[in-house]
């Protein structure tokens, strides 16, 4: 009889490990609605996947999604939709694999969009964000140091519990054994999202990203870049937005919007129409016509208090230096005078790319002035603080500027009258290093 017991406890402790094994990393809160929310996983090799859930306050509910089959032609990646929530509620979800569920030592848990307007004041909440996140591969990397350290980070911002995690732009780098094949490029994202420590962001925050050169393609890259339609599908299938682009098949580039609360991210792609920075030709763009149209019709059209736009380089540094908007004067013009010209409110750029942190402000005659916050690096290198602050930025804010690695919040609370923004920065151990508080009456 002992022996059964131990042949059966052994026989259940593997079949355990096994289904462990299938999991090669997630799941990931991806955007959530109302009524609809998405979680992402990638297993190991082709399975069965589904994910059953419930609301909090009704446990004995148990919802499920339909069956997915995961395939080799994307990497076994899996977008797992729920459509059986309703809005306002906090969900607990289970992975299940094979059928047999997945037992994770981490919270894995989703809010769904509150249904507050016409009904009570905008909810309070937060956002963490950051750029520029190295995950070393010694085969692949340069040698000598590692690039990529302090992955203790991503446990950091999953102590704050932020409500959304907004990735902003070289997520992931890619090598030069890399960039060349599908291989290569899935190959990279794998072993980035892979990462132990980021694990327990990706379960219980929702994860929303845009994408800057080296998620892309090689450093400084742009829209010649010939396999930048694999890099793009690649970035889709890692990432769960609810959108890719504005035509009818999202084939060309990875921008959208995404609004939660009073607050709105407009997540533009600075790499899919950009023209080469050495081109002395042509019209010079970063984002492009199409692109910079959708941008103004959409924050015009936007009822959000708070309009935030992400973009991975910076906006409003007044040095043109390697990829700052400034080298593109002439559409970073255009942008901020349809802007003015519009009346728009309300409006703050997130940026990242940088290697450092710092906040720049462009004080405007006669309106609201425009914040350009850049929130970088996460993991990979760091810049020189004495060699960043010989750059003469104007616009930068005394006191902002930081060299190490960090990740910032945006903390949205009050009522309608006195409704506030606030910009935190963090150390990768979550220590406060900064704050500035903006009114949303100082925006209008």
């Amino acid at each position: 009889m002992k022996n059964i017991f131990l042949s059966l406890l052994i026989s259940c402790s593997f079949f355990g490990y096994s289904q462990k094994t299938l999991l090669q990393s997630g799941p990931m809160v991806g955007y959530c609605e109302m009524t609809e929310a998405v979680i992402w996983a990638q297993t190991t090799k082709e399975a069965s996947v589904r994910v059953d859930y419930y609301a909090k306050d009704k446990p004995a509910e148990v919802f499920s999604s339909k069956t997915y089959k995961s395939s080799e032609n994307n990497y076994f990646t899996n977008h797992i939709v729920l459509t059986q929530l309703q809005q306002g509620k906090e969900y607990h979800y289970d992975l299940l694999i094979n059928n047999q569920k997945i037992a994770l030592p981490y919270d894995t848990s989703f809010s769904s969009k509150k249904l507050w307007q016409w009904r009570e004041k905008a909810p309070d909440f937060t956002i963490a964000l950051g750029s520029c996140s190295y995950i070393s591969e010694e085969a692949l990397d340069r040698p000598g140091k590692p690039y990529g350290s302090n992955y203790s980070i991503f446990e950091s911002i999953a102590k704050i519990n932020p409500d959304i995690m907004l990735w902003g732009g070289d997520n992931v780098y890619l090598r030069e054994a890399d960039w060349d094949s599908k291989s290569g490029i899935y190959h990279r994202y794998t072993h980035s999202r892979a990462l132990k420590e980021m694990q327990p962001l990706l379960a219980s925050t929702q994860n929303i990203a845009i994408w800057d050169d080296h998620d892309f393609g090689p450093d400084d890259s742009d829209r010649s870049f010939y396999n930048k339609y694999t890099t793009q599908q690649a970035f889709k299938d890692f990432w769960a937005n609810k959108s890719y682009g504005m035509d009818a098949e999202q084939k060309e580039g990875i921008f959208s919007s995404y609004n939660w609360s009073d607050a709105e991210l407009f997540l533009l792609d600075n790499r899919f129409f950009k023209s080469p920075n050495k081109r002395q030709t042509g019209e010079k763009t970063m984002l492009g016509s199409a692109q910079i149209q959708w941008l103004i019709d959409a924050l015009t059209y936007s009822k959000a208090s708070f309009k935030i736009i992400v973009i991975g380089g910076q906006v409003l540094n007044t040095e043109a230096v390697f990829e700052n908007y400034e080298n593109y004067k002439s559409e970073k013009d255009f942008l901020l005078s349809e802007i003015l010209a519009n009346q728009i409110k309300g409006v703050v750029f997130i940026s990242g790319d940088r290697h450092f942190t710092e906040l720049s402000t462009l004080k405007r005659p006669n309106t609201y002035p425009l914040y350009d916050w850049t929130v970088s690096p996460l993991t990979s290198g760091h810049g020189n603080v004495e060699r960043i602050t010989k750059e003469p930025n104007t616009n930068r804010v005394p006191g902002s500027l930081f060299a190490q690695h960090v990740f910032g919040t945006l903390s949205f609370s009050g009522e309608k009258e006195t409704r506030q923004m606030k910009m935190s920065l963090f150390d990768k151990d979550g220590a406060e290093l900064w704050n500035k508080t903006i009114l949303k009456s100082e925006l209008e």
